[in-house]
């Protein structure tokens, strides 16, 4: 008795555990979920800002804004390239630890420019702006390179793979014409098959025309050979009624 007691508090304590386990982990990836949520509505908001600033603003503050813009542009647009090819191809997995590692020189851009939009120095700010320029334009320019050479490279792969596809076709129609190809074919082949066929069906019209001759000719030597046949009145009581016929009314009566 004590040992099934013993049992059902160790599989009590179990599932508490187990159950204390799939909560946490949900909470977690629920946790998870919420904060990516946020993060994305926040760099939402942030990239209409900047757009609206760099349209709506002139001077240093709309410059500031279309650096953050370029800059967040093309390295968003890059890592969603990297990651979307990585799937079908895994040579693009060093290329995501480049990106890695330019996305740190990226966020470290960004915070300084951010940290400029709010500099009241202007003077201090007009004199790093050349500096920031040229710094954000070879973080771009590299992000475009990693981005173009993987759709370049993806491009090349369909372009191989289109070509194999289209040579195999090729191959596999020549196969289907293999009769319209082979030693004595008559070029034309479908002219030459439409001929072949309007002569079987002639031929096929003209057997069935003597097997029926061969029928007549065999039935008259059966009727020949039997001699003539008796003429005989039809007896009424065999002859066949149908149910909507009125019955014979017998004579006198009315």
């Amino acid at each position: 008795m004590e040992a099934v007691i013993l049992i059902l508090a160790l599989l009590f304590v179990a599932f508490v555990a187990a159950g204390v386990y799939v909560s946490v982990k949900a909470v977690g990836a629920a946790k998870r979920g919420v904060d990516r949520t946020i993060t994305q509505a926040r760099r939402t908001v942030e990239d209409t800002t900047l757009r609206a600033k760099s349209f709506g603003q002139v001077g240093l503050a709309g410059e500031l804004a279309q650096l953050r813009l370029s800059l967040r542009t093309s390295m968003k647009a890059t890592q969603e390239a990297l990651h979307a090819g990585v799937a079908e191809d895994a040579s693009l997995s060093e290329s995501i630890g480049l990106f890695e590692r330019l996305s740190a020189h990226g966020h470290e851009l960004d915070d300084d420019l951010k940290r400029l939009e709010r500099e009241p120095d202007k003077a201090r700010v007009a004199e790093l702006l050349p500096e920031l320029r040229e710094r954000t334009e070879r973080v771009t320019h590299a992000a475009d390179s990693l981005r173009w050479a993987a759709r370049d490279r993806a491009q090349r792969f369909a372009d191989d793979d289109l070509a194999s596809l289209s040579a195999q076709i090729e191959v596999e129609s020549g196969a289907l014409r293999h009769w319209a190809t082979g030693p004595g074919a008559d070029a034309d082949w479908p002219e030459a098959g439409a001929a072949a066929g309007a002569a079987g069906t002639a031929g096929a019209a003209g057997a069935a025309a003597d097997r029926e001759n061969a029928a007549d000719a065999a039935d008259a030597a059966r009727r020949a050979a039997a001699g003539p046949e008796a003429i005989t009145a039809r007896d009424p009581r065999r002859q066949t009624t149908y149910p909507w016929q009125k019955a014979a009314r017998p004579e006198g009566t009315v």
